[in-house]
């Protein structure tokens, strides 16, 4: 379990990352749409562990697209995450971000690490028991993703106090029904977790994915059929 240093020190990487990006505000405001903006912005006191920007995913490798290590959602997204933040706080509770928006670019990207069935580096810690090659047919890798949309953000909780990660079960992308919400393979303790999770999230306007217990899509979004493509930074 990870404790308050290692999230300390993800928050001081991160503080660097943020005052560098200030010194080029000038310029990071023109990267995105309108109608988008940082995560950072709104919820700067949220700890930010975006794994496509390192080697720590399952490609095991950066992702295309991913240019910062930086979240970005739509406004109406961000939000009602900001809700959810300032509700979880209450509970002493604080959430960490692995992912917001999504390039196309990034998704292409997941397609064609799954399509090559020999590269399995990261089997081990992110489907030990799934074969690489029905990750397509059973929904875990697809062309397109709600992510590119801006609405859909991955996270967790942890505890404000003692810095601990919450215990949910499996890590950020396991592959596997472990991951699925009303898993019988967590513990009673783990599945309360999600549920706390999942009840504040639906409470203010998210609705969960069933395979992954970190994955929630904002139901009204406002980009519903539009798939965009630009980097991540």
């Amino acid at each position: 379990m990870k404790t308050i240093s290692a999230l300390h020190n993800r928050i001081s990487l991160f503080g660097l990352i943020l005052f560098f990006l200030a010194s080029c505000s000038s310029r990071s405001g023109d990267h995105l749409p309108e109608g988008f903006a940082y995560v950072h912005d709104e919820i700067p006191e949220a700890v930010y562990e975006i794994r496509y920007h390192s080697h720590d995913n399952f490609l095991g490798t950066p992702v295309d697209g991913y240019i910062n290590p930086v979240a970005i959602l739509t406004n109406e997204a961000l939000d009602a995450l900001r809700q959810v933040a300032e509700e979880l706080q209450k509970q002493g509770l604080g959430i960490i971000v692995y992912d917001g928006f999504r390039p196309q670019k990034a998704v292409d990207h997941f397609v064609r690490w799954a399509e090559d069935v020999d590269d399995t580096l990261t089997k081990q810690k992110y489907y030990p028991h799934i074969d690489k090659a029905y990750l397509f047919e059973l929904g875990y890798i697809a062309a397109r993703s709600s992510h590119s949309r801006g609405s859909t953000v991955d996270l967790t909780l942890f505890n404000i106090e003692t810095g601990e990660e919450i215990d949910m079960g499996t890590g950020f992308d396991f592959f596997g029904p472990k991951s699925n919400h009303g898993s019988r393979l967590i513990t009673p303790e783990q599945e309360a977790n999600r549920n706390l999770l999942k009840n504040t999230m639906v409470k203010f306007g998210f609705v969960p994915y069933e395979n992954e217990w970190w994955h929630y899509t904002l139901a009204n979004e406002p980009f519903p059929d539009t798939y965009f493509n630009f980097d991540v930074q």
